[in-house]
Formats: C-alpha cells, structure tokens, sequence
C-alpha cells in the first residue's frame, strides 16, 4: 500500500476510534487564532491524552468528527513520511472529504511530530493555505525556542506539560484539595501525599503495584535514552551516553561539572571529550528528563563555570532506576520541590551567598517576583535548624528579599528574622501552594 492509501486509512480509522480523555489536566490552554498550539514535555506525560481532551471539547461544542483530523508520528506506518513530504497529508484528507475545502475548518491534531524533519515549514504552509486550526504535541523543547518562532513567523504558542503534579494526583483519587482543609481532608491530603511520594507522576503508572511501576519506569527510561538522545542524535557512543544517564540518575540533586563528568566516563573507558558530554546533557534537558541548575549570577560566564545541579523529571522514576547507592530522601525531597517550581517556571537557579552559604533555590516568576526556597527533611536538630536559616536570611539579606520558605517533610512554624520571614511548610502543602501561585 503506498502512502497515500495508507494516510487514508489511517484517517478513516481515527473516525471510528473512541478517545481515552483520561484524566482532565489542570491545564489552561488556549488555542489562539492564526497560531498553531504547541504541547511539549517528556515521553508519557499525557501529551496524547490530552490532545484527545482537546478533542472532545470541540466535539461537545458541535464541530463534526470528520473535521477532526488525527495523526500520531510515533505511528511506524508513517516512517517513511517524510520521503513523501508532508503535503500528502493534507492530499489524503482532502480526498475523503473533498466537500470540506475551503469550507468548513479543519482541526488538525499532530502527535509527536518533532519525529519528521521539516515538519515547521509543513505547519507554517498548512496553516496560511488552508482552512484549519493546527494542535501539536513533541518531546522536544526545541519547540519552544527562539529558532522554532522565526522557522514558523511567529505562528506557534508553546505550552509545557509535564506528569501529574500533586493536586492531580489528588483529583486522580478522587480528594478535594481546595484552599480551605478540614481537620479530616488535611489527613487524607496527607495520606495520599505518601502515596504521591512512591507513586510518581507519570499517569500510566498511578495506581500500579511497585515492582510493575519499576518495570515500566525503566522502559520510559531506556526509551528517552535510545530514541530521544542515541537514534535522533545519531550518537556514535551510545554506552557513553548510557552510563552517563546512570550516573545523572544516581547523583539526582547534586553538584557536577563537565569536567567530572568527562573525567568520570574516561574513569569507565569512554573516550567522549568535554563537547560530546555538554551535548548529551543538553540532549537529555531538551528530552524534559533531566535539568540543569546553574548558581545565582548576573554574569552568565560566572555562572556556567562553577559547578551546575542536576535534577530528574520525576521522583519515584529515579528510585525506580537508581542503583540506590547514592540517593536518599533528602535528595528525593530536593527534587520534587524543583519539579514544583518547574512547572511554573524554567527561571530557577541555587544561590550562594557572599560568605558561601547556600540556598537551594531561587526561582524568578512570570511577574519577575522572586521565589527563595530551602529545602530540609526536619528542623528538629538544632545545628541543621541553623544553618538552614542562617542560609536563607543571607540570602534575603543579599537579594532584598522579605519573605523565604523552608520546605520540610512534615513540619511547619514562622520563623521571624531580621530581613523578614521565613515560612516552615510540610512538602505536601508546598506543591500545592506554587501550584495555586501559578493561577
């Protein structure tokens, strides 16, 4: 069957297929005219569901299922694509319902289509020619670049997904997680927030018993390694490239250098020089799997040269592939907050104070308000309770700052300093606060 038949068929098919909604996402996206809406974030984190969301909004509001036009490019029926060119795309539709053009609109749903090159200058055309509005999905945060906007004119909107934050945990099991909690909901948040801490984000494996969540985390794993990094790169090394991710993996929420790292991969037999290795961690940040902190610093070439955090797209996904030897729970707390204050914003940073205490965050938001974070699994020891202020309130000092936070696993209190306040709050009630301070 050539192409064109085949993308026939394909369309057909999705006509008759029943959309998995799954989970409504607490994701507000909105599609504007003469833009193509841009879904990015790492494999599995609903990106496909919630395109079929996307779907079935349009299909309550009345517009007909054959103006739906549905494909997904991890689909190996379409490999050869892009031998073909992206136009007979649009030639298959068309040719089902050729009493549609230049008629009636069009919603075309493209899934994962960072998969076939040229795939902007095919969505920029599409979207001047013809009478449609365009959806993407792509794992690729190449996709919200500045390259992406001049190769498309300005018409892409980029919005990220990532997996389930805590509060969609909650909706998931069925628990009210408004900002008033009685006695009894503030257990049950709780409670599940325990759940939440084994469990992960990633929507595929809620509810799954442990050893089945490991399984199927380390698939997702060997998955964005070969196919995002190793086969889309063309990596020559790709042992390399894996043993490095095992590291990354079990140094979760600590400091590295290029330098370690090269030397670390040179320590195994890996001849990868310092260049190979800034590419493959910049290949996993552009995966959403792996990200990269850099120290507080006006100046950028300060700040690329002294050591860099790393931190992973999802709590239980590490323990799941960790060789466990390294990772503990003060670093599994550490990197659940990033995850938090990622999804809000991708201005993070550490900060060091100038007599060198440290702070593990500062994130700036979308008003450009600055966010300083500690986090410490209890208070209760009085030389750590010291420390961790002492950080905060030279940080404060430093930054002109009034307000700090100290996330811990279970405890809360107000602590009162000479720049201000800084606020104890358990981990649970963090998530749920920056993600309402998102709204």
């Amino acid at each position: 069957m050539n192409m064109f038949e085949l993308l026939k068929e394909i369309i057909l098919d999705f006509q008759d297929m029943e959309l998995a909604t799954g989970l409504p996402r607490r994701l507000d996206v909105k599609s504007i005219p003469g833009k193509a809406t841009v879904c990015i974030g790492v494999r599995r984190s609903g990106k496909s569901t919630f395109l079929f969301q996307l779907m079935q909004r349009l299909l309550d509001k009345g517009v007909p299922r054959q103006n739906i036009l549905y494909l997904n490019f991890f689909d190996d029926r379409l490999h050869n694509l892009q031998h073909e060119g992206l136009g007979v795309i649009v030639e298959a539709y068309y040719s089902i319902y050729p009493e549609k053009k230049n008629t009636e609109k069009v919603y075309c749903f493209f899934d994962e289509i960072q998969m076939v090159a040229g795939w902007e200058q095919f969505v920029d055309r599409l979207m001047r020619s013809e009478k449609c509005d365009v959806y993407l999905t792509g794992s690729s945060a190449k996709m919200l670049s500045k390259e992406l906007a001049t190769q498309m004119r300005g018409r892409a909107l980029s919005w990220e997904i990532f997996p389930f934050s805590f509060r969609e945990f909650l909706d998931y099991k069925g628990i009210a997680s408004g900002t008033t909690l009685s006695g009894k909901s503030r257990l049950l948040v709780k409670k599940t927030f325990s759940e939440f801490w084994e469990t992960g984000g990633f929507p595929e494996v809620a509810g799954v018993d442990r050893h089945l969540r490991t399984k199927i985390h380390q698939e997702y794993f060997n998955a964005v390694l070969f196919r995002d990094l190793i086969e889309r790169h063309d990596v020559s090394h790709p042992k390399a490239v894996s043993d490095l991710a095992h590291w990354l993996v079990d140094n979760t929420a600590s400091l590295y250098s290029v330098n370690n790292l090269t030397g670390y991969l040179s320590s195994i037999g890996h001849k990868a020089p310092k260049a190979a290795v800034s590419n493959y961690l910049e290949w996993f940040e552009d995966a959403y799997f792996f990200f990269t902190v850099r120290v507080f610093d006006a100046s950028l070439a300060r700040a690329n040269t002294n050591p860099k955090k790393i931190y992973c797209i999802d709590n239980s996904l590490v323990t799941s592939v960790a060789s466990g030897i390294l990772i503990n729970s003060a670093h599994l707390l550490e990197n659940l907050v990033f995850t938090a204050l990622r999804r809000i914003t991708p201005d993070i940073f550490y900060f060091k104070s100038k007599s060198g205490r440290e702070v593990d965050f500062i994130a700036q938001g979308k008003d450009r308000s600055r966010m300083l974070v500690q986090v410490c699994e209890s208070m209760a020891n009085s030389k750590t309770r010291r420390r961790e202020i002492a950080g905060l309130t030279a940080a404060m000092s430093e930054l002109r700052l009034s307000t700090a936070t100290i996330v811990t696993r279970d405890e809360a209190e107000q602590i009162t300093v000479e720049s201000g306040k800084i606020s104890v709050v358990p981990a649970w009630q963090f998530l749920l606060d920056v993600e309402d301070s998102d709204r």
